[in-house]
């Protein structure tokens, strides 16, 4: 069922504890992956490319769960979302590519300090976010929407975590969305991102599909209840995890980058 990945009792529940909050934080907020992965890359036999397109088949099944959610209880309008979604799925197939040839050590630097930037805009703007007002209509609107969703797709065909955050923070700071109905926007264009790597990796055999499906499970657990507190607590309670996901990212990426310095 795992391929020639062998795992224990204690692994298992790992997996699936990693997969329910990963489907809960990417709900909320995006940046699952940060949770995720790095388990993922505790399995034995493992390899980081199988890792990541592993990652991304489990990862589908929570991102699915949280759009519809959004969608059956706020009604939250597509126009937006789907023209980012498409070429979002294009976008990512090509990351998925440059995933099995870059080191991802190449770009690390510059996703911590787009992080720590976000961070910053974040934190010293407390009403960003807590009130809708777009701020573009018409052509400029979708160009501005079209190259938040190649960008963030190629990013997560490529590496992946924090790729929902990127999302929001683009849909509130660029075109003007409150928090709650980026996060809505956010997971149609996260879905179509990770189909888009899984339309590489599955064909290719990179993707162990039983480990895949064990945490797609956990992660459609994970991002109903996720959805459901979202829209239930609202914008406030979005924007306090928006930061606190964002820390851990710069945490998390921060160490990434100077381990091999220090190594």
């Amino acid at each position: 069922m795992f391929g020639a990945v062998e795992l224990t009792t204690g692994l298992v529940l790992l997996l699936l504890a990693a997969g329910f909050a990963a489907g809960w934080v990417d709900a909320v907020v995006g940046g699952g992956g940060l949770l995720q992965l790095p388990v993922m890359l505790l399995v034995p036999g493992l390899t980081p490319v199988q890792a990541l397109a592993t990652n991304k088949l489990g990862s589908v099944f929570g991102t699915a769960t949280s759009a519809i959610t959004y969608r059956r209880r706020l009604g939250s309008d597509l126009r937006t979302a789907l023209p980012m979604a498409a070429l979002a799925f294009a976008t990512s197939l090509g990351g998925a590519v440059v995933a099995t040839l870059l080191p991802t050590g190449v770009i690390r630097p510059v996703i911590l300090a787009a992080l720590v930037t976000v961070w910053i805009v974040t934190a010293t703007r407390p009403q960003l976010g807590r009130v809708a007002a777009l701020r573009h209509t018409g052509a400029a609107h979708l160009t501005r929407a079209l190259a938040l969703g190649g960008a963030v797709g190629f990013y997560d065909g490529m590496i992946g975590p924090g790729t929902g955050t990127f999302l929001i923070l683009g849909l509130v700071a660029l075109l003007g969305h409150d928090f709650l109905q980026a996060s809505a926007q956010a997971k149609v264009v996260n879905l179509a991102t990770n189909l888009g790597a899984l339309a590489f990796f599955l064909p290719a055999g990179h993707a162990v599909l039983g480990l895949g499906l064990l945490l797609g499970a956990a992660n459609l657990a994970g991002g109903y209840v996720g959805a459901r507190m979202a829209i239930a607590r609202g914008t406030g309670f979005i924007r306090v995890v928006f930061l606190a996901v964002v820390s851990a990212l710069i945490v998390k990426v921060g160490a990434d980058t100077l381990a091999p310095l220090v190594g």
